[in-house]
């Protein structure tokens, strides 16, 4: 009797808890049904990997692919396999690289403005591009960039230069992604910075500015260390998914002249597994990007725990 009433403690006391708190898991209770309807119940069809799928025959009754790895071997073997990875490393390092430092110094320029009506200006301006559509963005990029009618092309012959194929030249293509990426989620990305700086004890500036710190101290000595965790969450979030390059930007930009550098993961699986049908090598790739995800996280989380941060 004893031993049972010592095992059914720490539960009571767990149940007490939950149901002091139930209105707050009430709330959290549509987040947790949304993830396990979308999130974890669709991983039964992982096993479309290992399967000749076919829709008549359905995930269950399709037969066992022979041998298992027969999708995965195709992907790997494919003469495009290394030119894909390759592009998709690369477009999302950069993007991981030269993405996330103008929205810190977006968001410590914003916290350091003291015009509060051009602050306002500027946030609102710089926020609006995020709710674009990449069609939108794509059309203005064109009326900028394009070469033979853009503005910025304009501007080289004008002053004597020939015109540059910013959209269908090797050599630009990725510097067009890059630079458009920031342009569209700058602002946006600015907002958690500029949240975590406002949670910062602000008897730590005053006590600094007593001290006569300039405000470029003030910033590297307490801004910079107090949004430290939050940089270091957002970075292990990116990680995780740096095999995804952006599928619906790249979809819209690229053309067959710019594959060479352009052409990821994501796009050649739409054209060859989704428009031909093949279902099974979709699935595959999917899978493989998610186990190199999975372990990317752990890498860097692991990585972060050495500068006192990480997410567990």
């Amino acid at each position: 009797m004893t031993r049972n009433k010592t095992a059914e403690s720490p539960l009571r006391q767990a149940w007490i808890r939950i149901w002091g708190m139930r209105a707050l898991y009430l709330m959290l209770l549509p987040c947790l049904i949304w993830y396990f309807v979308f999130k974890y119940l669709p991983m039964y069809g992982v096993i479309i990997s290992f399967k000749d799928y076919n829709f008549t025959d359905g995930i269950l009754h399709s037969p066992w692919a022979d041998p298992w790895y027969k999708y995965f071997k195709m992907f790997f073997d494919s003469p495009y396999f290394l030119q894909l990875m390759s592009n998709t490393l690369l477009i999302s390092l950069y993007k991981l690289v030269f993405g996330m430092l103008p929205s810190i110094i977006l968001a410590i320029l914003f916290h350091e403005c003291r015009v509060m009506w051009l602050k306002r200006w500027v946030q609102t301006l710089s926020y609006m591009p995020h709710f674009l559509s990449w069609i939108i963005i794509y059309g203005i990029s064109v009326a900028f960039f394009s070469e033979t009618t853009g503005l910025v092309n304009r501007w080289i012959t004008e002053a004597g230069g020939s015109s540059i194929s910013f959209l269908g030249s090797t050599e630009w293509f990725r510097s067009m992604l890059v630079s458009t990426e920031i342009w569209k989620d700058i602002g946006w990305g600015a907002i958690v910075y500029l949240a975590a700086i406002s949670g910062i004890d602000p008897t730590l500036f005053e006590a600094a500015r007593v001290d006569g710190a300039s405000r470029l101290r003030m910033i590297w000595h307490i801004t910079l260390p107090g949004i430290r965790n939050v940089i270091i969450l957002l970075l292990i979030l990116k990680i995780g998914s740096i095999m995804d390059a952006g599928f619906e930007q790249i979809y819209v930009f690229y053309n067959p002249r710019v594959y060479e550098v352009g052409d990821i993961i994501d796009t050649w699986v739409y054209r060859t597994g989704l428009e031909q049908m093949n279902f099974s090598l979709a699935t595959t790739v999917g899978l493989f990007k998610s186990a190199i995800g999975f372990v990317l996280v752990l890498g860097a989380n692991r990585l972060a725990k050495r500068w006192g941060g990480g997410i567990w």
